[in-house]
């Protein structure tokens, strides 16, 4: 598993993945008749999209564990926020996410800075993205 997707499943942003098969839905073998969908499962196009995911209040998460963990500040450090999180903030765990992520390969060498600032921005962007209530004053310009 990925730490961006360990990332979305400790804010609630997205469920773990299950260890259960699930059904699969699709053409079956070669000259096999046409299952038809699951009742209540429309295989028509256009078909209505699904209903938009539910803001998840992920400051409220943050900010409770920033609570109990003073000094801990992750509005402004992607370690804080990692560490919040209980999650690996060692440099080589920043490296992978900054990879995962897409992080220019010039921000990854050298002085980590500039790499921590992309990634913090980035990852609170895509916690937006996937339906976290990131405040626009935290979100990149």
């Amino acid at each position: 598993m990925s730490i961006w997707t360990d990332i979305l499943e400790k804010l609630g942003l997205k469920k773990p993945e299950a260890t259960a098969s699930k059904p699969v839905v699709g053409p079956g073998p070669l000259g096999a008749k046409p299952v038809a969908p699951p009742p209540g499962m429309t295989a028509a196009p256009g078909a209505p999209s699904p209903a938009p995911m539910a803001m998840v209040d992920v400051v409220g998460k943050l900010d409770k564990l920033a609570g109990k963990n003073s000094g801990l500040d992750w509005k402004v450090s992607i370690v804080d926020m990692l560490k919040l999180l209980g999650m690996d903030s060692s440099l080589n765990a920043r490296k992978q996410l900054a990879t995962e992520l897409g992080c220019p390969a010039n921000l990854m060498t050298g002085d980590y800075a500039q790499m921590n600032v992309w990634l913090h921005e980035t990852v609170l962007q895509k916690i937006a993205q996937n339906g976290g209530n990131i405040p626009a004053s935290l979100l990149k310009k």
